[in-house]
């Protein structure tokens, strides 16, 4: 699981995280919900330990920024940074190595496959479009089969097939007992695929849901985050 504790960023006057608290636990998956620039991608970051920030990150009780911590965690960017004169095998074999990982080759192979790019295994990365990037950074992040995965818009750029084996990527992972954290503006993208959802709005938390399938009365999703977003007063609903 990861904590997040009282976290706040500010980007010169701009505060793009206020107060931020929450938590997922093991086997759970999160949603930060929210229109652009209302703070989910920054405290992403934040968790990845890639921004500095006040307030307190743990990954499995550890320091977010510690070796650690970063040995567990796998993070997809909303933009994916690959290198541009490496293949895409050695972008794996990048990885196997900086994590230590032994027999690697393998589950290596099986999520090229997976995500269609056996047959891109020789090709540059500059060689890649911007959804072959995209691909190659979910075979990348989760190479090492972190405890906590942290997706940032992950399906902007995927092909069906690949949005298809990412949701089904979603579950696996939680069956395995990650922690998973998706951040997006797409609703209908994780609507069968969350446990929790958090809705930000100017850098804060605006309402939290839980997934509660047996009642239907309450109000749903779609209409919690639209009532929010479309300028009507906020709810909490759990």
């Amino acid at each position: 699981m990861f904590q997040v504790s009282h976290v706040s960023k500010q980007y010169g006057k701009t505060l793009a995280n206020n107060d931020i608290t929450f938590s997922v636990d093991d086997g759970q998956i999160a949603v930060l919900l929210g229109p652009n620039g209302a703070g989910k991608s920054t405290i992403i970051k934040c968790i990845a330990g890639l921004l500095r920030f006040q307030g307190e990150i743990t990954v499995c009780g550890m320091d977010n920024k510690s070796i650690d911590a970063k040995r567990i965690l796998g993070y997809i960017p909303e933009m994916p940074a690959v290198y541009d004169l490496l293949t895409v095998g050695e972008h794996l074999e990048f990885i196997a190595r900086a994590y230590e990982l032994e027999n690697w080759q393998q589950r290596a192979d099986e999520l090229l496959a997976r995500f269609e790019l056996t047959d891109k295994k020789d090709k540059l990365g500059k060689e890649l479009s911007k959804g072959m990037q995209q691909k190659l950074s979910i075979c990348c992040a989760i190479l090492h089969n972190p405890k906590v995965v942290i997706f940032d818009e992950p399906m902007v750029g995927l092909d069906p097939h690949a949005i298809k084996e990412l949701k089904k990527l979603f579950l696996e992972l939680r069956e395995e007992g990650a922690s998973i954290l998706i951040s997006t503006h797409m609703l209908d993208s994780v609507e069968d695929y969350w446990d929790i959802a958090h809705i930000m709005v100017s850098g804060m938390f605006a309402a939290t849901k839980l997934n509660n399938a047996q009642d239907t009365h309450e109000e749903s999703l779609e209409e919690l985050f639209f009532s929010i977003t479309e300028g009507q007063a906020p709810s909490q609903a759990e």
